[in-house]
């Protein structure tokens, strides 16, 4: 067998080996508040020995931009400076110049609608004063939003512009083919005009009344002319006294249902 090798002898108690490296670390106690303040910190890394140190500045040497030039002439002055490294005096000019993209505003983004909206589709509102009523889907506007009426004799849902994001698509669909909504009914129809108050008179306040709006006669008037053509497509349809009373009815949610789950 093989000799064994010697154990080291074990270095006596008071000769304890001292680990190189930073033997000073200031503990974090909590959030923001160290073990040690900073003069301590100071004093203990004896940075204030290296205050008396002077450090020597190399200076580097000057170099000349001008240089002197005789000039001849009695006028001249005879002597001038000039620049050993001249600027220049033109700039080249771009042989062919990029036209930039010009902004797109928001008017001009093209809209994308969901293929689930159709004409005459009955939708359901899940926002703004008439939310969780059933409404009948006209057309889809410029701006992107969508114009439904309810219509105005079944729920009091009047012709109205809404968001696709607020909108569930329903099986149910009325035939509206034939139909074609006037060409006035627009983004700028739904437009309401502010009236300009008059500064130069002396106004009382407490004797102002606020506005409330009122539809106007064109308004009343497309409203009846849209609401017919709605209710007769109605009453064509297979189940039409069925489909009344679904467009009366409110949508709402109870205990455990979810809308991602649910067929309508």
């Amino acid at each position: 067998m093989a000799p064994k090798k010697e154990k080291a002898a074990a270095a006596p108690k008071g000769d304890k080996k001292v680990k190189k490296g930073n033997r000073f670390k200031n503990a974090l106690l909590a959030d923001g508040v160290r073990r040690f303040s900073k003069g301590k910190v100071f004093q203990r890394k004896k940075l204030f020995a290296l205050k008396n140190l002077k450090k020597v500045r190399v200076e580097k040497p000057k170099v000349a931009i001008t240089v002197v030039k005789k000039i001849g002439g009695a006028k001249n002055g005879g002597e001038r400076k000039v620049l050993l490294k001249k600027n220049k005096s033109y700039l080249p000019t771009k042989s062919i110049v990029r036209k930039r993209a010009g902004k797109r505003c928001f008017r001009h983004h093209k809209r994308s609608i969901r293929s689930s909206l159709k004409k005459g589709k009955v939708l359901i509102l899940l926002a703004g004063r008439h939310k969780g009523k059933r409404v009948v889907l006209l057309k889809s506007l410029k701006s992107g939003l969508l114009l439904v009426t309810g219509p105005f004799a079944l729920n009091s849902c009047p012709l109205r512009r809404i968001s696709q994001n607020y909108v569930i698509a329903t099986k149910t669909r009325v035939n509206l083919d034939s139909f074609k909504v006037p060409k006035h009914i627009n983004d700028t129809y739904f437009r309401r005009m502010k009236k300009k108050k008059n500064t130069r008179t002396e106004r009382d306040i407490f004797a102002e009344k606020v506005e409330k709006y009122v539809p106007s006669e064109q308004r009343k008037a497309d409203q009846k002319t849209v609401d017919e053509a709605v209710l007769k497509a109605i009453k064509g349809h297979k189940e039409g006294k069925i489909v009344r009373r679904y467009l009366k009815s409110m949508f709402a949610l109870r205990t455990n249902q979810y809308p991602h789950r649910m067929q309508f």
